[in-house]
Order: C-alpha cells, then structure tokens, then sequence
C-alpha cells in the first residue's frame, strides 16, 4: 500500500488514541475515581497496540529487513557477540569485535563532535559507582523497584506488573532502560557552575556505561543488562525552543550517524508515562524489525534533581547573579516585543497588546516566574539501541546477488574509511601499498589492507560486508605507467574514479568528513573504465 493509502487507514486509529490520551488527562485533572483512570489507561494502551500493530501490517515489504541474515553477517564478521559465548554464553551481556568497537568508537566521536566541540559543552568522567544515599535521593530506588515473577517450570523471568496488565511479548520489548549516568553531572553542579564562571546557560555532557537489572534480556542490543549511555545536562532558563532545538540537533546527529528519516519520528509521552523526574519528554523513536524502539530520550528534568539533592545535603545546587546596585522598589508590568509579537500574530496582533495592557500584577507576576523558571533539558543517548537501528537501517542486498550482503555506514562513522587492494601480490605492487598505507595513517584515516590472494572481487565484497566505506586499487596501470595512478571505488554505487596516487589519500580525508560528495570526486575526475596496461585482471564484480 502506498503512503497515502496507509496513512488514510492509520489516520482514525492515531484519531482514536488522541482522543483517549486526552480523556487519560481530563480524568486526573478533575480527580476521577481511580478506577475509572485505570480503566481509561487500559482502553489507551490497547489502542495503541492496535495502532502499532497495523503501522508493522503496511510497512512495505521491501522496508523490512531481514534480520536473520544481517544478524548472521553481524556475527560471522564479529561486528558483536554474545559475552563469555565459550562458557555458554550470558544473556543481555555483549562483547563489540574489531568492527564493531570501531563503528562504537566512530559514533561516540561523531557525538562528541556534533554536541560537545559544537555547542562547547563541558565534558565530565564519573565515577559508575554510586552510594545508595545519592540514588535513594534521586527517587531511582523508590521510582525504578519492579517485582519479579519466576516460572518454576522453564526458569523465565517476568515484571509481575506486565503480566498483571496483560502485556504482550511485542510490549516487553519496548520498556525504556532506566539511565544511570546523570547523577555525577547534577552532583558536580558547583564545581561546573565555577569552571564556567558562575554563567547559564552552560551544559555538562558525560559518556559511560550503565548497569540495568535487566529481568528478561532480549533482542540482541535492545535490551541489556550493560550498556553505553552518552547524555547531556543543559542548565538554564527552560522554555519550548530550548527543548525544540536539542530535539532538532538529535534528529541532525542521527542522520548523521545513519538512521533512516523516513523510519524516525519523535514522540511526546503522555503524562501517565512519564518519569518521576519530568515534566516533559520526547523520544526520537526508531522503526525497526521490532516495531518502534526509543533510542534518544530528551526529557525536561525542571529543577527536581538540584533540587532533591539540595534539600538531602544541606548544599545549595543554585546559580546566583549578583547585582550592581540594590533594587530600591518593583515594578511589575510586560514589556512586550512589538516587533516580534507582530510578526507571529499578524492580524491579531493588536488583540494580544491590548490582552497584555489589562493583564493584573498577580498574572503577570506568575507568567514571570513560569517563563523564568530554571531547569534542566536532559537528552539522552542509548549508543547501543542507536548502534542496533544503524545496522538495520543501512543493511543492504545487492541487486541480482542475495547472497551479497553489505551495510551502507555514512562514511563519517564507517569502521575502516577506506581499503588498499593491491590487484597482485606480485612485489612491484609493495610499495605503493606501503606508500599509501603510510599516507592515510598521516591523515588519520582508519583503512584495511588486503593483500590476499583471492579474486579484487570477492575481496570487494569482503570489505563490502563490513561497511568499508571506499577502496583505492593498486593495478598495472600504477606500476607500469607514470605518474601513478590508482583506482577510488565507492561502496555503495561501486563506481570508480583514477586519480594519482599521491592525491588520493587527501581524498579519501575529504570524503570521511563530509567536506565532499562522490558525485564532486567523480565530477573532478576520470571514471575508470579498465587498465590499458600490463595483465588484464577481470575487476568485474
């Protein structure tokens, strides 16, 4: 079914969950019986398991990937494996192989770089260990304590609370892991508010792992018991474009980093969902095999943790703005921006002065505090779940060859930007493989030198399968004929340019950090089209 006609089917089921999400709502604002709230938030949740369910049931066939031979590529090249596999192996515990650690390594780099060098936020490294009084404080003993049900017949493990909601496995799979890594940020507050010499806005970030009790660990990366969590604490005056520009910044780095757009979206929670600690939160949510996971949260923590932490140890967590001069008496009264106030408004602009002219000191006097009110704005990033969603979403098959599988990683987090393929193993090829190796590891460039004996073929594809983002090809042509020369071959259209030998590194540089495009190297120079020197090794793919 094509877009239209899904959406046309889905519209009335999103219809119907808005609609019983409000109810949710109005029933805890007019302070309805109990059981009349949980009978609504059941009715709520069925909806969107129908919603869900019918979103999975129209997703075209050729958008669902197939898991069972990305997961076999993924573990037969050791992107990730099961931890401690020749004991048996322990669920929800993974170890990352050579690819895999480096495709982490470059989406922790790409993170750094995009939030951290970019916004110039503070980058801190704490301690994983926490004493219980600070988590005790934090309500994460109180809020995040679920009991465990075990079935004495087969051993599995469930949270009571699902299986007395009647949740289905298709809902397990979606519970939120509980992050863990916040509390050094909020505990550093001071000493963060000094480095920065007593000014907000600022923002701390840190990256580390995180421990979850994971009950019943499934879905590969999904749901673990450890996992890598890169987060961010903005402090400052909190409004609705502070939250709107981290989650547009979120939407940037995750199509950065390789998530599909057409398979992300971003979801406020309801407030029957959200965390002891928010007063708002939207997750950027991935559409996976699984159905939808979250993989970023960006939650509005208001004052609450500064604050909890404030009242346990008798510190004040606040930032103060000393004065010039003493303020003699108060005038309370708007002062609007006329200019900013037409452009929005328009027509009715004159409406909204003439409000603001009778509005009484008490209104005006909230509306201050509301619009002033410190807070955090917290995103969150589970580098494990985005990892997961990376896989699924560049996972591809070529045309005509099903047995020939590759993953389309951006070049920016690529494991190996690049690989050196000498077309023979005869020793003139050395030294331009030793010429160029040595050249990209000057320019930082990670590669892949393959110098094996089997076909520049099958050696393609073996590159291929890891995600290897271009290949430089030492042929005849570079040994026989001057200046040298050697082919650029780009993964995903496996098209090739010629280029000297010298040049092409800085290339491949360029290429890596998005200062350029394929079609500008193919635009600057020649497509490669066969060697017209020496023996004629099929390059055919």
């Amino acid at each position: 079914m094509d877009g239209a006609g899904a959406e046309e089917v889905l519209a009335p089921l999103r219809l119907a969950v808005r609609q019983q999400g409000d109810l949710v709502r109005k029933l805890k604002e007019d302070k309805a019986p109990q059981v009349d709230i949980d009978k609504a938030v059941s009715e709520l949740k069925a909806r969107k398991r129908i919603l869900e369910a019918k979103e999975l049931a129209l997703q075209p066939k050729d958008d669902v990937v197939d898991r069972a031979k990305m997961e076999d590529t993924l573990k037969r090249r050791f992107f990730y494996d099961q931890a401690f596999a020749i004991y048996g192996g322990v669920s929800g515990l993974y170890d990352f192989g050579p690819v895999g650690c480096a495709l982490k390594n470059n989406i922790i780099q790409t993170w750094r770089q995009h939030f951290i060098q970019e916004e110039q936020i503070l980058e801190i490294d704490c301690t994983m260990l926490t004493p219980e009084p600070v988590l005790k404080t934090s309500g994460h003993v109180d809020k995040f304590a679920d009991f465990m049900v075990k079935d004495l017949k087969n051993g599995e493990c469930f949270r009571a609370d699902h299986l007395l909601k009647g949740m289905k496995k298709s809902e397990m799979e979606s519970v939120l892991a509980q992050v863990k890594t916040a509390q050094g940020i909020f505990l550093n507050f001071k000493r963060l508010l000094e480095f920065n010499q007593g000014k907000l806005p600022f923002a701390a970030a840190q990256i580390g792992n995180s421990f979850r009790n994971e009950i019943s660990p499934r879905s590969g990366l999904i749901r673990v018991r450890e996992f890598t969590m890169a987060e961010i604490e903005h402090f400052g005056v909190i409004n609705n474009s502070v939250l709107g520009y981290f989650i547009g910044r979120i939407y940037l780095y995750l199509v950065k980093v390789g998530v599909s757009p057409e398979k992300l979206r971003f979801r406020q929670h309801m407030e029957n969902e959200m965390a002891h600690y928010a007063c708002d939160c939207w997750d950027a949510e991935s559409k996976t095999s699984y159905g939808w996971i979250e993989i970023v949260g960006c939650a509005d923590r208001s004052c609450y943790d500064l604050s909890c932490h404030a009242r346990a140890t008798k510190v004040p967590l606040v930032a103060e703005k000393p004065l010039k001069e003493p303020i003699s008496f108060l005038v309370t009264s708007f002062e609007p921006n006329k200019g900013a106030i037409g452009k929005a408004y328009k027509k009715d602009a004159k409406l909204v002065m003439e409000y603001l002219a009778i509005c009484d000191e008490c209104y005006i006097t909230e509306m201050e505090k509301l619009l002033n009110e410190k807070g955090v704005i917290e995103p969150s990033f589970g580098l494990g779940r985005i990892m997961y969603t990376v896989f699924e979403h560049t996972f591809q098959v070529r045309e005509g060859d099903e047995q020939r599988t590759f993953f389309s990683f951006p070049a920016v987090v690529a494991p190996f930007k690049c690989s050196v393929l000498p077309l023979s193993q005869n020793q003139e090829f050395m030294p331009f493989v030793k010429e160029l190796s040595e050249a990209l590891t000057r320019h930082g460039i990670s590669h892949k030198v393959d110098d094996s004996s089997g076909s520049i073929g099958r050696r393609y594809a073996r590159t291929d399968e890891i995600g290897v983002a271009f290949g430089i090809t030492i042929d005849f042509d570079t040994v026989n004929k001057t200046p040298h020369t050697a082919t650029l071959r780009d993964r995903d259209s496996m098209r090739q340019i010629r280029a000297e030998v010298s040049e092409l590194p800085g290339v491949v540089r360029d290429l890596a950090n998005g200062s350029i495009m394929w079609a500008d190297v193919e635009a600057r120079y020649p497509v490669f089209e066969g060697q017209e020197t020496g023996k004629k090794e099929a390059i055919e793919e």
